[in-house]
């Protein structure tokens, strides 16, 4: 595999683990009302939901959705389903005031966190049709191994970089200030947008 397969790879993927999304605004969220060390085990969830989406790709899971449009369909719907339901807690919770901060730094424990993260990776099927048509496409069939784990890490490390560094932002104190003030008009903006981005993934 050559250094600029490589490199066109990493990028691409950079692209859309920074592009706004459900991984993006539920970093923000979690950085800002739950703290980094939570944000951090988030992160790592997205994390390995990238890596289980880029091995069922590997694995032919793409081709599989190809062939069967109606497993897809159903797939999807159930992650838009997902989603809107991670919209309609924040709804719910929306006219709660943000808990102080503990010693920690985080109210959520790391394992829910992570499992989150996990969750909403797996639940949403756009990475395995990235995975799919531009992971597949730009790594050359004679890629040796080595070349493929590399490459694999790299894109880790671009979901956690990424998700992690907006969650940071949001920890900041300044952040949490701001959002103390706002909470409930946020938590309703953040529900709705996430709402959207679910009806959108069931529907499109």
């Amino acid at each position: 595999m050559t250094a600029s397969a490589f490199l066109a790879a990493w990028f691409i993927h950079l692209l859309a683990a920074a592009s706004p999304g459900p991984t993006i605004l539920l970093a923000a969220r979690v950085g800002v009302t739950d703290g980094m060390r939570s944000a951090a085990f988030l992160s790592l969830g997205f994390g390995i939901g990238i890596m289980v989406w880029a091995l069922a790709a590997l694995s032919g899971l793409a081709l599989l959705f190809q062939a069967a449009p109606a497993l897809f369909w159903t797939f999807k719907i159930a992650g838009g389903l997902f989603l809107m339901w991670i919209a309609l807690q924040m709804w719910r919770h929306a006219s709660e005031p943000l808990p102080e901060a503990t010693a920690s730094g985080a109210a959520r424990t790391p394992l829910s966190a992570l499992r989150l993260g996990l969750a909403t990776q797996l639940s949403n099927p756009k990475p395995a049709l990235f995975f799919g048509a531009v992971f597949l496409g730009t790594v050359p069939p004679d890629a040796s191994p080595q070349a493929i784990a590399l490459l694999l890490f790299t894109m880790f490390m671009n979901e956690i970089v990424c998700t992690a560094g907006v969650a940071r932002i949001f920890s900041l104190e300044r952040s949490r200030a701001i959002y103390a003030g706002m909470k409930s008009a946020i938590d309703r903006v953040f529900g709705g947008i996430l709402a959207l981005l679910g009806l959108k993934l069931a529907l499109t």
